[in-house]
């Protein structure tokens, strides 16, 4: 049997980066920048007020107070976007609204809430020091600064920054796109009558929504019979327009192994010393990375989880691809197979980790619940209440 740390090293080294893309802004949310944006004007790109009042020369307010308040003239109104230069004469005041441009002269921004609000004169009833309410220009951001570096996932405050130094596109590492099958002559499409012998196809449903929650792209999800020709034609129409193909079903011994039985020149299949998810395959089809999970669907997500994840946000450059493990205390005594690597099913409560649900594959209704995985090693057969346990933080 092969190791699970060999076939996840098998199935990282299947996976590479695409080139980087240029995207528009909007699109680039979760993505990787591929080079730095410098900026190409500096932010804010003028002196303008931060506080809807009035522009002042400091001098002229310096006595105001409740007391002995100052009015002064009202000669402008400056609301947010006008583009006038304007120039404020000693001993008068401008009328002006958040982010509207300082005109020259003004020191100081006097709040609405200290006036009375006039807009023919304006009373003043406490002073304004030098600078204040001012938002200079160039004090968030310096033209030729760079603000943002290659490798960091580009969160919404990164794209309203890249929208506000007015770039439409950003270059970034682009999504790994995957193609999802199902196979399975029992297998049909939810909201169809089931006849005896039939289920529900789920694995692609939820395998296509594991790519989508790892940051990857679903080009297609097929489902198939256990027809060789059919699976081979579906699998090669879609192969070529993807960086990886995941299949499910098809790789144990049995008979009808339909994914088995069509790739056994391309793929390698193993068997994994884990449960669950012990048949495994991998390899290339037309040049396309496939990995060949198992049909049950606790262990074809499970699968997913140990050798895929990763190494498919890895391509993405995304931070932190593998999934946060810790240790916790075991709230029960388990056993476990010897000679096997065990995930089984947990709910992990602050620093304390309960199994939830029997170890056995087709238990799905378990994992829905789980928040995270339990890790018990090949080498262990009983792990008692009160002892330590590696966990997968699946949250």
């Amino acid at each position: 049997m092969r190791t699970v740390e060999e076939h996840q090293a098998v199935v990282a080294g299947l996976l590479t980066p695409r080139d980087p893309v240029t995207v528009r802004v909007p699109e680039a949310l979760g993505l990787v920048l591929a080079v730095d944006v410098v900026a190409p004007l500096s932010l804010p790109g003028f002196n303008n007020s931060a506080m809807d009042g009035y522009a002042v020369r400091a001098d002229d307010v310096a006595s105001a107070s409740e007391e002995t308040p100052v009015t002064l003239p009202v000669a402008e109104d400056i609301p947010a976007g006008r583009t006038d230069p304007l120039t404020l004469a000693p001993g008068t005041a401008h009328r002006i609204m958040t982010g509207a441009p300082l005109p020259a002269g003004a020191t100081a921004i006097v709040p609405v809430e200290v006036t009375d609000g006039g807009t023919e004169t304006v009373t003043i009833r406490r002073a304004s020091q030098v600078d204040q309410h001012v938002r200079h220009a160039g004090e968030d951001v310096q033209a030729g600064t760079t603000v943002l570096v290659a490798g960091q996932e580009l969160s919404p405050a990164a794209l309203g920054l890249i929208a506000a130094l007015g770039l439409g596109e950003v270059d970034v590492v682009p999504r790994q796109r995957v193609l999802v099958m199902s196979t399975g002559s029992e297998l049909v499409a939810p909201g169809t009558p089931l006849l005896p012998g039939q289920i529900y196809e789920s694995n692609a449903v939820m395998l296509a929504a594991a790519v989508r929650d790892a940051g990857g792209e679903v080009t297609t999800v097929a489902m198939t019979s256990d027809d060789v020709d059919v699976f081979r034609a579906t699998l090669l129409e879609h192969a070529a327009t993807a960086d990886l193909i995941v299949t499910t079903g098809g790789v144990s011994a049995g008979a009808y192994e339909v994914v088995k039985d069509s790739l056994g020149d391309e793929v390698e299949f193993v068997k994994v010393a884990m449960q669950p998810g012990m048949p495994q395959g991998a390899g290339r089809v037309a040049g396309t990375p496939i990995i060949t999970l198992p049909g049950n669907p606790v262990s074809a997500l499970v699968s997913f989880e140990v050798f895929i994840r990763g190494p498919l946000r890895a391509a993405m450059r995304l931070p932190e691809p593998e999934r946060r493990r810790r240790d916790a205390t075991l709230t029960e005594s388990l056993t476990s197979p010897r000679g096997k690597r065990q995930f089984r099913r947990g709910v992990l409560d602050g620093d304390r980790v309960t199994s939830y649900g029997p170890p056995a594959s087709h238990h799905l209704r378990w994992l829905a619940s789980a928040n995270c995985l339990l890790e018990i090693d090949d080498d262990v057969t009983e792990a008692a209440e009160g002892s330590t346990v590696r966990i997968w933080d699946l949250r």
